[in-house]
């Protein structure tokens, strides 16, 4: 049961980020109104200044995703995770678009689907040496430590500015 509060948990915060870029007042968000669409993949606004840190930042921020799918679904099958994955994904791009509150570009697309495919593997192969129940454990003990390292450190954020 932890183990779904968790998952329920880490996509309120996953959509916050993304989409509302970590800001207490959402509504502020909808003041931006720009709406900009990028279909070549990893060209344009993904790189900036000539860094990678958007691509990394992504791949990173999703591979929690697969990691607490496979702790939650044992019993679902590798292909639909990484389509839940996938189509999670091209929801909240659309969801961009259409509300004009940020860029849509499918190298998103494709980074998030890729830290969400590097989660269900790392997962496969972590259980291959590690009893399930253990990882699962320190899946679920790692992710409540690392989500509340982020409230902390957007509370501070908060206070300093």
């Amino acid at each position: 049961m932890l183990s779904r509060g968790l998952l329920v948990l880490y996509l309120v915060i996953l959509i916050w980020l993304v989409l509302f870029k970590l800001q207490y007042n959402i509504l502020s968000v909808f003041h931006y109104h720009h709406r900009s669409l990028n279909l070549i993949p990893f060209a344009g606004p993904s790189i900036i200044n000539g860094s990678f840190g958007e691509i990394r930042d992504n791949v990173i921020i999703f591979i929690p995703l697969g990691l607490l799918l496979n702790v939650n679904f044992k019993k679902v099958g590798f292909l639909l995770k990484f389509a839940f994955i996938l189509v999670l994904s091209i929801i909240i791009e659309l969801f961009q678009f259409i509300s004009a509150i940020g860029a849509t570009d499918i190298t998103d697309v494709i980074t998030n689907t890729v830290g969400g495919f590097l989660g269900l593997e790392l997962y496969v192969l972590s259980s291959k040496y590690v009893n399930n129940k253990i990882l699962d454990r320190v899946i679920i003990f790692v992710g409540i430590l690392l989500l509340v390292l982020l409230l902390d450190y957007r509370t501070h954020l908060r206070i300093n500015y």
